[in-house]
């Protein structure tokens, strides 16, 4: 089959389009349990669990900018590593099971139409700069079962990304609650130790140089 190209769209389409798909998000998510299967967002870190994230974060501030210029600092240090969600096999794992790398973590499901503009190049970033220190992990939220979310991957050729999913939208409602997360897509880069660095709602060309500047930076501090 075909691969199919992104849709192209200008930015400020995308922008617009996010918007709506937050509404719909937001709306979606007052009616899912929270509770999950065991998902969490720690409260504010101490500084034993992320001290040094905020000044980690502060040195990449140069290169937030162009592409990725939306990515902001979180007013506090906080540990994302309970964020749970399932693997390919069903298995349950959490950001936790990453330690040791910098995780880009990526919230999406396959109606909001911006989500899916961006795919291609979460999936173009993890060919080019995933490795044992790094890992793209776009986490689908669709409830019910897989059929739409690796039909998607398929049609749009998504074959270096890992297949995450979590059909509560629990990673979503967790995210909203701490208030990183409003619409989809939202996006968290994530230090080796589980720790937040800076976040965004909405897409972005992640297979731009400003966004490959910006991981090398994350990866190399």
């Amino acid at each position: 089959m075909t691969a199919k190209k992104p849709f192209g769209l200008p930015s400020m389409k995308l922008v617009l389009l996010a918007a709506v798909a937050g509404v719909i998000a937001g709306a979606a998510a007052v009616y899912v349990k929270e509770a999950g299967y065991g998902n969490g967002v720690g409260e504010t870190a101490s500084a034993d669990q992320c001290g040094a994230a905020k000044d980690r974060a502060a040195a990449l501030t140069p290169f937030t900018k162009g592409q990725v210029a939306a990515m902001s600092l979180p007013p506090a240090p906080i540990s994302l590593k309970d964020v749970s969600f399932k693997g390919a096999e069903g298995q349950p794992l959490s950001i936790g099971n990453f330690a040791g790398k910098t995780v880009l973590l990526n919230v999406w499901a396959t109606w909001c139409v911006p989500c899916r503009e961006e795919m291609p190049a979460l999936n173009a970033l993890e060919k080019s700069t995933g490795n044992d220190k790094f890992e793209v992990v776009a986490i689908n939220i669709d409830t019910g079962d897989e059929e739409k979310p690796k039909a998607f991957r398929t049609e749009y050729a998504i074959d270096k990304l890992g297949y995450y999913r979590d059909n509560t939208m629990g990673v979503f409602n967790v995210l909203k609650k701490q208030g990183l997360a409003f619409g989809l897509p939202v996006t968290l880069l994530i230090d080796d130790k589980g720790c937040l660095l800076s976040a965004m709602n909405g897409p972005a060309a992640w297979d731009s140089d400003d966004a490959k500047n910006l991981i090398k930076a994350a990866v190399g501090i």
